[in-house]
């Protein structure tokens, strides 16, 4: 609850989130509390680079076992996104019906608890325990732009995991545990159409000059079907495997009409696919591209707007990806579609935004369904299930990239009604505390754990690439490169990941290289 009181937006949110103190204010206070629970042999280190949003890292030592596990949350919110229900509100911590409602309750605040009381159950009760390291970053919400810098500097400490817990996903329902297999990806643009260099008088100009915003609708109906929703070039589809589509199956027989039922429809509202199997709903959601609008400029406020043809209409927006599709590509690809052949002549300019790739989980070891699956039924009395996820963790591909041999849990409590990202965000709390018990046995189960040291095989048969630099690997999981200078060596802070804010080289280079 103290948590959700610092109002610390993301740093793509809030433009003075290096001087108004609200990024150190919650990292100051996860890092007293992660102090306070006196873990055994754990070193606690807060992080805070020039221009850089913070980063906590912990490092817990070994017990009876030669594995390591890496715990990942993040710490940075969303803005309030709008009007909160009467009695609640985005920094005001309100327990109703077994929730607590705020912002970062569910997105991901409850993650740094979840992950040091897991690892605090496990050192009480004596259990073997891995090499622990645990990262909680201050920009996921902004495309953990940062992360990669650390991540480098501490890459020495981090080592290689075996294990990778991420608590930042969702969950089917609140009655087991549920293992996230997939992410998607995202592209963001800025598509603006102008006609007119000033606005002109509608009783003059209609019917003369096209309107910027038919010009922009028609360029809309290039990416997808109005009528049906369906997004059209089929440069924006993959194949998806069969697991996924049995697990899907799984899952829809366990969730039912819930999967569009937790979703506010006005009276009559129904889903895009109206009458689709419950199966489709999951896999339109987790393995097939989408299109949102998501902002818009050059349009008056109704209360304002006068009988003007409008010059120009821009808007913002958002392609979610299948998780295996190329998002610096689709990105380009959008950007020809919606160029091309420009309609009467307007004059249409597409300003690309952040894309990142989607991940896709390796196939899960022997060890670990059945780790999860019996701590499903220890803490739920019901079985494991296995959900694709709409959303993205930037952090997850390139973790993918950089561990090729590790094994992922990524789960987390943002199931049915959480309204993450929307007004009203709330964490169920009973399901939280399961979750966390589920993650300490998980864990334990890793630390007696024979781990097989090689390249885990993708469902194709081919075998990931081997492990790389961090920075590499965000490069390859679909991090902005605009947002990289230095040189290409692959040592630590030479190619830097800064938001163009530092000019160091490293040594070993000259200047002469690292300019070029």
């Amino acid at each position: 609850m103290d948590f959700i009181r610092v109002p610390n937006l993301s740093a793509a949110f809030d433009d003075a989130w290096d001087s108004n103190g609200h990024q150190i204010e919650a990292f100051d206070l996860v890092t007293k509390w992660a102090k306070a629970q006196n873990l055994k042999n754990c070193k606690v280190e807060l992080l805070k680079d020039d221009g850089r949003t913070p980063l906590l890292f912990m490092e817990v030592e070994h017990r009876e076992s030669e594995q390591v596990c890496m715990l990942y949350a993040h710490i940075d919110k969303q803005p309030p996104m709008g009007a909160w229900r009467e009695g609640l509100g985005p920094c005001d911590p309100v327990v109703q019906d077994g929730k607590l409602y705020g912002r970062g309750a569910v997105d991901d605040g409850y993650g740094f608890f979840s992950a040091i009381t897991s690892i605090k159950a496990i050192q009480e009760q004596g259990l073997p325990c891995p090499r622990i390291v645990m990262l909680f970053e201050g920009c996921e919400e902004s495309g953990s732009r940062d992360l990669p810098h650390y991540m480098d500097k501490l890459s020495g400490r981090i080592g290689t995991p075996d294990l990778i817990v991420c608590l930042d996903a969702g969950c089917g329902n609140y009655e087991q545990l549920w293992m996230t297999t997939s992410l998607r990806g995202s592209t963001n643009v800025m598509v603006n159409v102008s006609m007119l260099t000033a606005g002109a008088h509608s009783g003059f100009a209609s019917g003369i000059v096209p309107s910027s915003f038919r010009i922009t609708r028609q360029l809309l109906s290039r990416l997808e079907d109005e009528e049906t929703g369906i997004v059209k070039p089929d440069k924006f589809f993959v194949e998806i495997p069969k697991s996924r589509l049995e697990q899907t199956a799984a899952a829809a027989e366990i969730l039912g009409n819930s999967v569009y039922k937790q979703f506010p429809f006005v009276e009559g509202g129904h889903p895009v696919a109206k009458d689709a199997p419950i199966s489709e709903h999951l896999l339109a959601k987790a393995w097939r591209p989408a299109l949102s609008v998501t902002g818009a400029d050059g349009l008056p406020a109704t209360a304002v707007a006068g009988n003007v043809m409008l010059p120009f209409t821009k808007l913002k927006l958002s392609m979610r990806l299948p998780p295996t599709l190329d998002a610096k590509q689709a990105s380009q690809d959008m950007a020809e579609i919606l160029t091309r052949d420009p309609p009467q002549g307007a004059h249409i300019t597409v300003t690309p935004g952040p894309a990142g790739n989607g991940w896709h989980a390796p196939l899960e070891a022997e060890w670990l369904s059945e780790a999860v699956h019996k701590a499903s039924l220890t803490f739920f009395g019901k079985p494991s299930a296995h959900l694709g996820e709409g959303g993205s963790i930037p952090f997850m591909g390139m973790l993918k990239n950089m561990f090729p041999s590790a094994q992922f849990l990524v789960t987390g409590a943002a199931g049915p009604g959480n309204c993450m990202h929307a007004p009203n965000e709330n964490l169920h709390i009973d399901y939280s505390a399961r979750l966390t018990m589920c993650v300490t046995q998980v864990v334990a189960t890793l630390a007696t754990t024979k781990v097989v040291e090689e390249a885990a095989a993708t469902e194709g048969g081919q075998v990931r690439a081997p492990k790389r630099s961090f920075i590499d690997a965000f490069k390859q999981s679909g991090g902005d490169s605009k947002y990289f200078v230095g040189c290409d060596c692959g040592m630590a802070g030479c190619v830097i990941f800064d938001q163009g804010l530092e000019k160091t080289v490293c040594p070993p280079c000259p200047p002469s290289v690292a300019a070029s």
